[in-house]
């Protein structure tokens, strides 16, 4: 992977490899932005950047020894840390642990969220965090000498999960580090980064990409039709991960609207026998799928009380979502959303909790055919 392979984000690009080739890359770098817009992707091929022995053209030159060990993210110099979930022995986790899952997953794309993480894991249902063991590991790594006698870089992706005894232990390093290393911190939540890393660092705002931008990738890397690409990415909001899911939930959308449709029109007749057999069909989905449809249906709750705005660019939805809107968001109004949005919201809590999956979907659909009427 190289600049050029990223997503927009050409300033950004332009403005860290003028910092090294003049010399002057701060020691510590946070780049901070929104999902998706490319903080992972720019602070990996910069750290493959600053460790390649002949760069070209801003470029890492792809052929020298160490941009070839950097091909599957593995380089004796490049440390890589990242929250993780706690097992089940009373050992604290560090990073090195699951660094083969997360070479993995670099492998597949860097764009990619906690959430997908957490699914590498098999733990959608835990917090990540980095623990002090982290701290404790990163110390010692850095206490050796740098293997190719050049940079060394760190990479920490999504530092805002460090508790603060884990980030104090960080600050030293950060505050006094070993010669030619170089710490790229990925932050979503800069704000929530404890104050004293945040002042030691240069911090590097990574902004959402465009609309334009992520139909131009999407039409060119994944050839879909330029119609599709800019309504997937005006639906993603200036977050090229989001516009990837996309691409690979449609099947899944595309069942998500029938249910939803399917759900909202026997509400509002208040067909009691039909919407049994419906949460009986739902209730078979599984779990995850189940809290992916409520996702589905808060989201499009939202897209029909802002289509009655009559304002095109407030709303993000699929032309078949636009159609239905046209007639049903009538019946989503001020004194109604905001109840309808919460029964969606419970009803996906009490599924994540294991309450029994037709007992919850039912008790939902009595709760919304007395909303609809508001």
């Amino acid at each position: 992977m190289l600049f050029r392979d990223i997503v927009g984000q050409e300033e950004v690009i332009r403005q860290l490899t003028r910092q090294v080739s003049e010399g002057r890359l701060p020691h510590a770098l946070m780049l901070c932005g929104p999902e998706g817009s490319g903080k992972l992707p720019i602070a990996l091929v910069l750290a493959r950047y600053l460790l390649c022995e002949s760069p070209e053209n801003g470029e890492p030159c792809g052929h020298c020894h160490s941009c070839h060990m950097t091909e599957n993210w593995a380089h004796p110099d490049l440390h890589f840390s990242f929250p993780l979930i706690k097992g089940k022995s009373s050992e604290q986790p560090i990073s090195d642990d699951r660094l083969t899952e997360w070479r993995e997953q670099l492998g597949r794309t860097p764009y990619f969220t906690p959430n997908d993480w957490l699914a590498d894991l098999h733990a959608e249902n835990q917090q990540l965090q980095f623990y002090v063991s982290e701290s404790d590991a990163l110390q010692r790594k850095l206490s050796l000498k740098s293997s190719q006698g050049s940079y060394r870089v760190v990479l920490i992706w999504l530092p805002e999960k460090m508790p603060p005894a884990t980030a104090n232990k960080l600050l030293k390093l950060i505050e006094e580090p070993p010669a030619k290393t170089h710490f790229l911190l990925i932050s979503q939540e800069p704000d929530a980064v404890l104050g004293t890393i945040i002042s030691r660092t240069q911090r590097i705002v990574v902004p959402a990409l465009s609309e334009g931008v992520i139909a131009r990738a999407l039409t060119e890397r994944h050839r879909l039709p330029e119609t599709t690409a800019q309504n997937l990415a005006h639906i993603a909001q200036g977050s090229y991960t989001r516009a990837l899911e996309l691409i690979e939930e449609d099947s899944n959308r595309r069942e998500y609207f029938d249910l939803f449709v399917q759900f909202m029109r026997l509400c509002y007749m208040r067909n009691i026998k039909e919407l049994r057999q419906w949460t009986e069909q739902v209730s078979g989905m599984g779990r995850e799928r189940q809290k992916h449809m409520l996702d589905y249906c808060q989201r499009l709750v939202r897209e029909n009380f802002i289509y009655n705005f009559r304002c095109e660019k407030l709303n993000y939805m699929t032309e078949q979502e636009a159609q239905f809107a046209r007639n049903f968001s009538r019946f989503i109004n001020e004194r109604n959303v905001i109840p309808i949005m919460e029964e969606f919201a419970a009803c996906r809590n009490d599924i994540e909790q294991n309450v029994s999956a037709k007992m919850v979907f039912f008790d939902l659909a009595i709760k919304i055919i007395l909303l609809l009427k508001k």
